[in-house]
């Protein structure tokens, strides 16, 4: 879809045919097997168990600004999101980088980089722990001087 066409779509002024995200078949084939996807099938989070526990992290690889949504609602539960934006191109990317800094600054949590285009979004009780200078000490078992 070009991008006149995907501004047209957004601001309402054509109808959106993008059958990359309403597929009938798959919504059909859920309501049949009464197993259906609480969530998105792309994105993946821990057990049950860890959900009880309270030790959730979901990982989201969105295909285009449209999933920043579902980005958001697992922020406002309280779960930590991996956001990887390798496979978007670059100006979808910003769009979610973006949204994802208003969410963080207005849930007061945090955003960090990291790797290439990889942020994990932290709600506001959740610590990040870095292990880089943890446990090396400069006369270690690893100094190779």
């Amino acid at each position: 879809m070009g991008s006149v066409r995907k501004a047209s779509a957004w601001l309402g002024l054509v109808e959106d045919n993008d059958e990359r995200y309403y597929d009938d078949e798959y919504t059909e084939g859920a309501a049949e097997g009464g197993d259906a996807w609480v969530t998105d099938p792309r994105v993946r989070v821990a057990s049950e168990s860890a959900q009880v526990q309270g030790r959730r992290i979901a990982t989201v690889s969105p295909d285009g600004f449209r999933d920043a949504r579902g980005i958001g609602e697992l922020f406002r539960e309280g779960v930590p999101v991996i956001v990887n934006l390798t496979a978007m191109e670059p100006s979808d990317a910003k769009r979610v980088v973006d949204f994802a800094a208003g969410l963080t600054f207005g849930l007061r949590g945090s955003i960090e980089r990291v790797a290439t285009r990889v942020f994990l979004l932290t709600p506001a009780d959740t610590q990040i722990v870095s292990g880089e200078s943890a446990g090396r000490a400069q006369d270690g078992f690893f100094n190779q001087s």
